[in-house]
């Protein structure tokens, strides 16, 4: 069964991180914005052909490319 990625999560959906596959700076971005495993996600909006994703991470609101939401891996709650 393949991963599913953050980019792949419906608007109003929830999720739970569990991993991530970026490295260096975007890894360390992404780390410093919050994206931990066990990390609870609400997708807010995903612009279905440009970016951006706009989720709810612990109570506030990140806008992050497609790109780099294809590298958070979740499982949905």
């Amino acid at each position: 069964m393949d991963q599913l990625t953050l980019d792949g999560v419906s608007p109003g959906d929830e999720c739970v991180m569990t991993g991530l596959t970026a490295e260096g700076a975007l890894g360390q971005r992404l780390m410093d914005l919050g994206f931990f495993p066990g990390a609870r996600i609400q997708v807010v909006r995903n612009a279905p052909l440009v970016d951006p994703v706009e989720i709810e991470l612990d109570g506030y609101h990140v806008t992050i490319r497609h790109e780099e939401a294809r590298t958070v891996e979740v499982s949905l709650s």
